[in-house]
């Protein structure tokens, strides 16, 4: 594929859950729950589901959203705009899966993040970790592989809030990121699952995203919404 030929192309493959595998009718809800337009009913594990098939199916669908959003952005994004992967100029990510590469690397932005989607999608294909048979239970070190998955894709909203906003105003998709970084947030915030110093480059937008959702649920509380 010519990535950047085509800015509907995602940057992977979209991981699907096909209809019959474990975790379809979760999907389901969160569709009908995001559809809703409120966040943090939408991030409400369903009464009586097993939180791990919820954190499981979420997953996949952020990694999904993030693919669709980047994939608009890789005529911007090439190792010539962004010879470093950052976050402004404090933040500064160095690649190391702590598998097959365990010394850091410095590498351009756009590498970077085909490093870490390509790792988040070998996640999501191991049966081990993500098991699509029901019955089969989830491996020991799910939570912690999943709090990673959600602190590596946050580095690439980190990038592209920094370096290609303008873009995404120029592609009128500024409402949409904003709309799916708040789901992100209000999700890892609702299962504790990023540390807070992780996100310290993009403070100041979570912050006004969560001032906003307290107001909400204010308002609801009182009945004034």
């Amino acid at each position: 594929m010519d990535k950047g030929s085509d800015k509907n192309k995602s940057f992977r493959p979209k991981k699907r859950i096909e209809k019959g595998q474990r975790g379809y009718g979760l999907k389901q809800i969160a569709k009908m729950t995001l559809g809703s337009g409120n966040l943090d009913l939408a991030v409400e594990l369903p009464t009586g589901e097993d939180l791990n098939e919820w954190l499981a199916v979420n997953t996949i669908e952020f990694y999904n959203e993030i693919n669709l959003i980047y994939g608009a952005l890789l005529e911007f994004c090439t190792p010539e705009t962004c010879p470093i992967m950052s976050a402004g100029p404090k933040y500064e990510y160095l690649w190391a899966d702590g598998q097959n590469i365990k010394t850091p690397l410095k590498v351009s932005a756009s590498e970077y993040i085909d490093f870490l989607m390509t790792w988040v999608e070998s996640q999501l294909n191991n049966e081990s970790l993500f098991p699509t048979q029901i019955g089969v239970p989830f491996s020991k070190n799910f939570l912690s592989t999943i709090k990673v998955i959600f602190k590596r894709l946050f580095r690439v909203y980190a990038h592209i809030y920094h370096t290609h906003f303008q873009h995404i105003m120029s592609l009128g998709m500024e409402y949409h990121l904003n709309t799916c970084f708040k789901h992100f947030i209000f999700f890892i915030d609702r299962f504790k699952l990023v540390d807070q110093k992780e996100l310290a480059p993009l403070a100041e937008l979570i912050q006004q995203f969560r001032e906003r959702g307290r107001e909400r649920m204010e308002r609801e509380a009182s009945g004034n919404c």
